[in-house]
Order: structure tokens, then sequence, then C-alpha cells
């Protein structure tokens, strides 16, 4: 068999072939690769644009922007009627402005040179700063302090971070530094520490207040013709707050030197506020901070490779604070003072009134909740001299709470018809009563007989039998003399929640801070609850006697209490105030729960106590010009003030509340002087005068103001001078208070 002979492979086509396969396969695993390459950076790109865009935005504006802490005006306070309460006055100033770039050798020679034109007070120098700066100026001497030991034991902490070794470093260096050594500063060099810390207590790039507060016009001029030497440094206009009102309620500010309260400081700094900058530290100035501190200009810094500033440009010029308006009648304001003073020095000096130190008076308008007047005084003594001296306590109107005695009866009698236990014309026998094993309860009146009297005597005269008995039913009982009382488990929190609805015992809603509502009594026993309905066992604040007054005159709603007025922008030509930003509107927080012909019952009652003829208030109302209806109060209490050396002396509370006109009220207010005597058969009509004589004010001004066109509703109000020539600096120590 003839074999047939293989054709021949051609080595070097066979080889080409796999090479060409090989690389097409390597070609297409590159192009996927590069396809997977740029669809992985497409989706990244897109990710960052799109889904971070903003986030990096914001990054990129937080580190190019930044707050300065530009000074500006804080917003004005006025009057209801456009007299101006607080005021700024413009104050030379020095700052100081850290790059990112400066060093703390080059923030020392500024220090240095700076003290040599100013005179910086050295008094907010503490410990750790003098021993701070100590270090910084004798580097060699206090570093040798800790030995290679020492740093080596540190260092065998694995625990600790680098940072934290270099603390504990820095802790043994001050604490081997001698008190020979610190010494060793001379009054310069201090003076270069007081400038020095403030200069770095500030952030990079945000103008830092070295001085504002008694900087003189040779300083200011000196450094001004310097600045060129002094980097960072710069001369400027500050802001002074002033008040032009001693009125306490108006509340202060901080001053540079004091800067941002350390209880308030992480609140603030949150809020791009400089640690050395003004705040509301109490009151309407803490309650409206926010309105009237204003708003810091904003620049963009534009910087070189290195990171240093080469330019600056503001995106945001600031702008001042708004000007708030306040419900304050300031000149009546300012009568109702002078006669709160008077009454409480004239019941000073009448004797058996060692424990009176105090008096309080708030007027409001009962359908608006506008408070017109509140005025506290309190009598403390100079613990130097030993001599006298009348302080305003104005926040005392609600931050303190006394028994108010019978001025709350208005509030049993509703009381007993939402509980449905008496009715309007209800006849009961005011009579002592006598509960088994106990002291006979009774009404000043009568101390041991019986008087048939409806609902309306009984508030003309005051009655307390009449009151206990409202009580004694709410618990489920009626009276028989002798009597074991037993109450129902919810009796004294039904009283409590009726009292609510007035506003006593809870917080009112004042726009203020600090507001107190008052103490609850401790029910030991049953017979507790009859003097909890005559106003002798739960404390109220005055504001809680204006508020519930003001209730029972409106038809029985119960409005926020408030200062604030109106919110506008500020004046553009300082002699009318701004457009109106905001007017505040009434609030109504309640109805209390009876029906409009129970109240109108229990107000004629009120007003027979200023016109029947056993009123307890007549001799003081019954020939008023106009119309008025109100109820007096004297509660017998346990002194429980602050001579704690007193404490449990039985002592005598006067109050009364009120309101006018009867038909028509325009101002419901409350009077309160807590232990006005500890002498118990005396009669005082302190508190009846106070009412009378204020109310008298409000009626004539309200003539004057009708006469001279001033109005508080005037859409362009103009600006008016304050009332008196006070005037109040915010370094102004504040008079001590000791509550």
């Amino acid at each position: 068999m003839q074999m047939r002979n293989k054709p021949k492979v051609n080595r070097a086509s066979s080889v080409k072939a796999k090479y060409r396969a090989s690389l097409s396969f390597r070609m297409n695993v590159l192009f996927f690769s590069i396809f997977l390459l740029f669809s992985l950076l497409i989706f990244r790109l897109g990710y960052l644009q799109i889904v971070k865009g903003e986030d990096y935005v914001r990054a990129i504006e937080r580190t190019e922007e930044i707050a300065v802490n530009t000074s500006v005006p804080r917003g004005r306070i006025f009057d209801r009627y456009g007299r101006i309460l607080v005021d700024n006055e413009p104050e030379n100033a020095i700052t100081y402005t850290k790059m990112q770039t400066t060093t703390t050798t080059e923030m020392l020679e500024i220090a240095e040179q700076l003290a040599m034109l100013i005179e910086q007070p050295i008094d907010r120098i503490t410990l750790r700063d003098k021993l701070d700066f100590w270090i910084l100026k004798n580097k060699e001497t206090a570093y040798a302090k800790v030995s290679k030991d020492d740093e080596t034991k540190i260092r065998a902490n694995e625990e600790l971070e680098e940072k934290q070794v270099q603390q504990e470093i820095d802790r043994l260096v001050r604490e081997r530094i001698t008190d020979e050594e610190l010494n060793q500063l001379t009054p310069f060099e201090l003076e270069v520490l007081a400038i020095y810390r403030e200069m770095a207590s500030g952030y990079n790039l945000s103008p830092q207040i070295i001085k504002s507060e008694n900087v003189t016009d040779i300083e200011f001029a000196r450094v001004s013709e310097r600045l060129s030497d002094l980097p960072g440094i710069n001369t400027t206009t500050d802001w002074k707050r002033v008040k032009l009102s001693s009125l306490a309620i108006l509340g202060r500010t901080t001053v540079p030197s004091k800067g941002i309260p350390k209880t308030k400081l992480d609140f603030y700094l949150a809020r791009d506020y400089s640690r050395n900058d003004r705040v509301g530290e109490s009151y309407f100035e803490a309650q409206y901070e926010e309105l009237l501190q204003g708003q810091k200009s904003v620049v963009k810094n534009i910087t070189n490779k290195k990171g240093e500033v080469i330019d600056t440009l503001t995106t945001y010029a600031g702008e001042p604070g708004k000007d708030l308006v306040t419900t304050i009648d300031i000149e009546l304001q300012a009568e109702a003072d002078r006669i709160v003073e008077e009454k409480l020095l004239k019941l000073k000096a009448r004797g058996q009134a060692s424990l009176l130190d105090r008096a309080f008076f708030v007027m409001m308008n009962p359908k608006t909740g506008e408070i017109l007047s509140m005025v506290g005084k309190k009598i403390e003594k100079d613990k130097e001299t030993g001599k006298p001296y009348v302080v305003d306590y104005s926040y005392g109107t609600f931050t303190t709470a006394y028994e108010a005695g019978s001025t709350v009866k208005a509030a049993t009698v509703l009381m007993g018809y939402s509980e449905d236990v008496i009715s309007p014309g209800t006849t009961l026998i005011d009579q002592p009563i006598r509960l088994y094993r106990t002291e006979p309860k009774s009404s000043i009146f009568n101390r041991s007989g019986a008087i048939r009297m409806n609902d309306l005597k009984a508030l003309e005269r005051s009655s307390n039998s009449y009151m206990f008995q409202i009580a004694m039913k709410v618990a489920g009982t009626n009276y028989t003399p002798n009597m074991v009382f037993r109450i129902q488990d919810d009796t004294l929190q039904t009283m409590r929640n009726r009292y609510a609805q007035f506003g006593l015992g809870v917080n009112t809603g004042l726009d203020l801070p600090n507001e107190f509502s008052g103490f609850q009594g401790e029910l030991t026993d049953t017979g507790k609850i009859l003097n909890l309905a005559i106003g002798q066992f739960d404390t109220y604040t005055p504001m809680q006697l204006a508020q519930y007054i003001s209730t029972v005159a409106n038809g029985g709603y119960r409005i926020q209490p408030r200062m604030l007025k109106e919110i506008r922008d500020p004046s553009e030509d300082g002699e009318t105030l701004g457009p109106v930003i905001e007017e505040v509107t009434p609030r109504i927080l309640n109805r209390i729960a009876n029906t409009d012909d129970e109240i109108d019952h229990v107000k004629k009652g009120l007003r027979q106590v200023y016109v029947g003829p056993q009123g307890s208030a007549r001799a003081s109302f019954a020939n008023t010009p106009y119309t008025a209806a109100g109820k007096t109060g004297t509660a017998e209490v346990v002194y429980y003030g602050p001579i704690r050396e007193e404490f449990g002396t039985f002592t005598v509370n006067l109050a009364h509340v009120g309101f006018a006109p009867y038909d028509n009220p325009e101002v419901a207010y409350a009077v309160l002087i807590p232990w006005a005597t500890t002498n118990f058969n005396i009669h005082l009509n302190e508190g009846n005068e106070i009412a009378r004589e204020v109310l008298d004010v409000y009626f004539n001004l309200k003539g004057k103001y009708s006469t001279e066109g001033l109005s508080s509703s005037s859409i362009k109000q103009q600006i008016l001078p304050p009332t008196t020539g006070e005037k109040i600096d915010e370094d102004t120590e504040e008079q001590k208070v000791n509550e």
C-alpha cells in the first residue's frame, strides 16, 4: 500500500497566528479595563458632583467665607409710646485679626509693641495665664524642669497619643514653676500678657476686641498712627449699652471684657458668636437676644499658595439688631415706682414691721395681656454703713410667690359654680366653722354669730366662712358643728386645677425667663383645704394675681401676659421708629369653666367690694371718678423670708386685685406686700392706697396722652427722649438683692 505524505506545516505562520490571537485577546482586555476605569471615574465624578456636591460647596464656603466680629449696634428698646429705654453709645475700640500663618512669636512681638501704646487692665489674668506666659518667655528653663526620666515614664504609657504626652509634660512644667519665678513677671510683662490673652482667644481671620472699654482718644490716636507697624491691629468703633431707666426687668448685657457666660458658651459659639461678644445676660435682653444682637458681616478671604491672605471681599455687610417696642408705659411705671416705694417706707416706719422688706404692683391690659407697669421695690442694707436703701426688684413680680389671702375668693366662688355645689345667689350661714378637735375658723367680722348672706355679700364683706363651706361642699360634705371632716382623694387636686384655670399656681406664660409657679402647701390635715379656699395655703406670684383678675375682668379668658409689643427695623432717620416687622398678638391660654352669667355675677360682687356699704375697699374707692371693681386680701402667714433667724414668726401679707373701668375693663392690677406687720390687731390700708393712687395716675395719663396726641398704635411713631435723666452704663455694678 502506498502511503500519502502529510503536508508540511509552516511553523512561522503558526506562530504569527497564535501571536495575533493573543494580541487580540490582550487588546480586548485592555479596552475592557479602560472602559471599566472610565466608567468608575464617571460614576465617581457623578457621585461627587450630584450626591456630595452641595456638601463640598458648603465646606468651601466654611473655609472661605467667615462671619467677622464687626461691631454692629445692638437693637434699641423703647416703651409703648416710643420713649427710649435702652440705647447704644459709640466708643473707641482696638481689635486684632490673627492670620492663618501668624506664629506665637509674632503675636508676642505685636503685644509688646501695643503695650507701649495703651494701658491694658490686668484684672482678667488667671494663674494659668501667668504659668503659660512664663513658659513662653522661658522655654529652655521651663522644660528643663522635666527630666529625661520623667519624660520616659510619661511615654511608657502606650495609651497616650503624642499630643497627650506633650500635655502631660506641660502639666508637670506648670506644677514645678515656683511663686518666686512667677513674681518675676514685671508690670509691663503682665500688661503684655493681658493683651496677648485677648489676641489668642479669637479665631483666625476674625477680628478680636483687645480693648473697647475706656480707650482714650490719645491711645486711639497712637495706635492709629502705627497701624502699618502692627500687623493685624486695627482701630474701630464699638457700641456700649446704656440703660436710660433703672427698671431691672429690661435686663443687662455682658461687657466684652466678660464676654459670653461660661454656662452658655457652647450654645452661643455654635451660633457663630465670639467669646467676647456682648450678649443679653438677664430678663428682656436675654429673652430677645436673637432679635437684639444683629448680624455680623461676612467676608471672603482670598489666599495665595502659602495660605497668606492677599485680599478680602465683603459678601454680606451685616446689619444692626432689631428695635423692640415694649408694652411698658414708662411714665406710668415711674409714678407706680414712686407710689409703691413711698408706701413701703411708710409701712416700714410704722413699727412692728421688722420682717417687711418688699412690695409689688403689676398692671396689665386684661384683653391683650400687655403689661403696662411691673413694679417691685425692696429695702436692702449697706453692709459697710448699715444704712437702708431701696432697689428695683421688678423681677420679683414673677420670680417670688406669697400667700395672697382673700383676693382669691372670686376664684373660689366661681369654682363653687363650676363644681355645681352652689349657684349664683346661693345663701349660706356665715358662722365659725368648728371641726372635731380643732380651733374654730371664722370670718374676721363674725367671730361668734350667725349671719345669712349670699355670694355677692360674701365677696363684699370678705366672708371666710362662706368660702370654707364651698370647699367642704367640693370635698363632698356639708358643714355640721364638731363634725369629723373627711375629704375625697381628689379634692385637693380638683381645687388646684380650678385655681390653675385662672393662672394661680401655674406659670403665666410671661415672655421673660425664670418665672416661678409658686409653692404648694403640704396637706398634713384635711382642715388645710379650708385655708386654700381663702388664699392661705398655696403661694402665688404678683404676676399670677394680675393674670387671675384679668381672667375675671375679660369674661373668663386667661391671656398670656407679655412685655414685647412690636419688632421693628432700625430707624432710618433717627427721628421715627423703623417699619414694623411684627406686631405681637394676644394669646389665649384657656377659658375658665364658667358661663358668662356666672362671671358677670361675680363681677357684681367685686364691684360691691369697692362701693357696697360694707365693702372692704369702700374707703379707698367709693369716690372714684371712674368705675372699678376688685378684692382685698389679708393673709395670716408664717415667715420664711431672707432673715433665717426669724423663720416661723407669724406675720401678715397685704394684697389687692382689681380692674377698671367696670363695664369695659382697660386695666387689671395686683398689689402684694408680704410680711407687712407682726401686729394682727391693726388694719393696714396701704395695699388699697397703692391700687387707688396708681389707678388715678393711669386715668390722668390717659387724658394727658389724648391731649398731646400721643398714641401707642401710630404707624409712623416718633422716637421720644427718656422721661428721666437716668443713665446706667453696661459696666455699672448691679445693686445686690438679698432674695
